[in-house]
């Protein structure tokens, strides 16, 4: 779904109408609060956004949905945009940025890639979530033996450094295999730098 935030009635109604007749399913906000009060942030899709509104502009909005946990792929419009106002739009992680009046196939095209990029956000986030919840089933034991195993220890070297025996290190490294569901050692090496990266 595209969502478009802008206190300019024909403007929106214009951008509405455009992504319509081209597909999109879209929903109109005359302000950031009434987006804030009204949205369904959880549904896929992207944010047209109008950089200067009254009470809260759309550097503040970006800002309010960072603070919330919410991404949205945004792209901002504006009628009196400048470099450094765009630049800090992307900077700050915003998809594009269009001066008004922008032309209809770049306005198409910047939400066709916002879509793309929060689809597949969604689909790593939620492959992250999943290896995640497997990890928590981890004893702790298991959990050492995989961070060993991933650093590329043997059996020998985990058991002396956990001073265990190395039959003990098999087993354990055999259930961290079945409890992460990784058929192989790189499986599980993707798995383990999946988490690391989502913990930074």
């Amino acid at each position: 779904m595209v969502r478009i935030v802008d206190d300019h009635a024909p403007i929106r109604a214009a951008v509405d109408d455009l992504l319509t007749s081209v597909g999109f399913e879209s929903m109109s906000y005359a302000s950031a609060r009434d987006f804030l009060r009204d949205d369904p942030v959880e549904r896929p899709g992207c944010l047209i956004l109008d950089v200067r509104m009254p009470e809260l502009g759309g550097f503040d909005l970006q800002t309010e949905l960072g603070r919330r946990g919410i991404r949205l792929p945004i792209i901002f419009v504006t009628g009196h945009g400048d470099i450094r106002m765009s630049v800090r739009a992307l900077k700050a992680g915003a998809v594009d940025f269009l001066a008004k009046p922008f032309d209809d196939q770049m306005l198409i095209d910047a939400v066709n890639a916002a879509i793309l990029e929060d689809i597949e956000h969604r689909r790593i986030h939620n492959r992250v979530a999943a290896v995640r919840a497997r990890a928590d089933l981890l004893a702790p034991g298991e959990r050492l033996v995989m961070d060993m195993v991933v650093q590329g220890r043997t059996n020998r070297e985990i058991s002396t450094a956990l001073n265990v025996a190395e039959i003990t290190v098999k087993v354990r490294r055999a259930t961290v295999m079945r409890k992460m569901q990784a058929e192989t050692l790189p499986d599980l090496v993707r798995m383990s730098d999946e988490l690391r990266e989502a913990a930074v």
